[in-house]
């Protein structure tokens, strides 16, 4: 707290200013005419004294006015700081006005001024820097679209179904002023086909701080909840989280890893914060997205995939249409051996299933090339070769599909190391 008072002090009482008609240099400037000087600094020193006069007290109060949500209940006190400042803005002015008539130079902010507005979109971006979230619960959401379709086109290779689908669902959702539900997104595919991939560049371009933003949150199944005999504790924390989360940051975003082995009775815990419920809680869940990573559908998508090599089509000709009622059908058969995750087909809570398609050799190429460059590892097209070669591929007959996808490429090429 005092911090940020003696920021307020020295934001107001040391302005970048300059002369005009001077010299152009920001530290230089002009006296005023020597006559006036005294009675000048006189006023101005008064100013000073107003602003100065407001203690952190005071400085809260001044925070409520521009942060009107952070607050409640203290009108009174509001009304006696809007008073003091105005009173210092007053004794500025008056200041400013009797430079003018002494003859003197008059004293200019660099453009484009210190009007209120900008002033408070300046200290408000400085108070979000600090704080844990603004008044908007919106300080620590980039939102970057553009930068999300860029860098799945450049880092993310094989998964043409992928970007089409993630980046439109994602930016339709955010430009809705009020969505009915929350996003649910259904990653499904083999390992390393570039499901946790594609989680963490979302969250990189969503969020300031990417997957450590304190509205990002990531559950790993076995990790988080091993032991289905504490299913009613893990239930209890899961929910307080995903509310402390949410009040935080009202666009909150949560991963599910190894969605495939969470316990139903988590997912029915889930359920009224993904549903098209006004509020749960008093709270309005549905500015969330949640994503589910899951390993289930990874053969039916695989073998669509084949069938089109076998029968000369290009990967990129497979559509969500075509893929869709394939993947949908096995995932409900799959619900009715036991897997807990699609239990929330049922209740169509799922907006977009997500097909991650098996990688072939030269997109396991393309990770190695990028495995290099993050590294800044010279390489060449043998070097890129030789790791793809250490993959192993199926089926036994085609080897077509990377068994691992590019999961252990960034730890071959250790072997490559001098």
């Amino acid at each position: 707290m005092v911090f940020r008072v003696w920021v307020l002090y020295l934001s107001l009482s040391l302005p970048p200013v300059r002369a005009e008609g001077g010299s152009g240099r920001p530290w230089e400037r002009r006296e005023a005419a020597p006559t006036s000087s005294a009675l000048l600094g006189k006023e101005h020193n008064q100013g000073l004294q107003s602003v100065r006069a407001l203690s952190s007290r005071y400085w809260n109060l001044l925070a409520c006015q521009l942060w009107s949500e952070a607050c409640e209940g203290e009108e009174d006190e509001e009304n006696e700081v809007v008073a003091a400042a105005a009173a210092a803005a007053a004794a500025a002015m008056a200041v400013e006005e009797r430079k003018e008539e002494a003859g003197g130079s008059r004293v200019v902010l660099e453009q484009p001024g210190w009007s209120f507005p900008i002033m408070k979109e300046i200290l408000s971006s400085w108070y979000c820097s600090f704080g844990t979230c603004c008044a908007t619960r919106d300080c620590k959401v980039t939102n970057n679209i553009t930068g999300l379709d860029l860098d799945l086109s450049r880092r993310l290779h094989g998964q043409h179904l992928v970007k089409l689908v993630v980046v439109k669902a994602i930016q339709v959702f955010l430009e809705t002023s009020e969505p009915k539900k929350a996003l649910v997104l259904s990653f499904h595919g083999w390992s390393g086909t570039g499901k946790n991939f594609v989680a963490r560049i979302i969250a990189e371009h969503l969020y300031r701080d990417g997957l450590k933003s304190e509205c990002v949150k990531i559950y790993i199944s076995l990790f988080h909840f091993p032991h289905f005999r504490y299913v009613d504790m893990y239930k209890v924390q899961l929910a307080k989280e995903i509310s402390e989360t949410v009040q935080l940051c009202m666009q909150s975003l949560f991963i599910f890893d190894e969605a495939e082995k969470l316990h139903t009775g988590l997912l029915d815990a889930l359920k009224p914060y993904m549903d098209h419920y006004d509020s749960t809680d008093r709270m309005n869940y549905r500015r969330s997205i949640f994503l589910f990573l899951s390993n289930t559908g990874g053969n039916i998508i695989n073998e669509v995939a084949l069938d089109f090599w076998r029968a000369g089509r290009n990967r990129e000709e497979i559509t969500m249409e075509y893929l869709e009622p394939y993947l949908r059908s096995e995932l409900m058969v799959a619900a009715d051996e036991g897997p807990a995750q699609n239990h929330i087909l049922e209740d169509n809570l799922i907006d977009l299933l997500v097909p991650f398609l098996p990688l072939e050799y030269r997109h396991v190429k393309l990770c190695a090339r990028d495995a290099f460059l993050a590294r800044g590892l010279p390489f060449n097209e043998e070097a890129l070769d030789e790791v793809a070669r250490m993959m192993v591929f199926v089926p036994k007959e085609e080897k077509l599909f990377s068994a691992q996808g590019c999961k252990t490429v960034s730890q071959r090429i250790n072997y490559f190391l001098p």
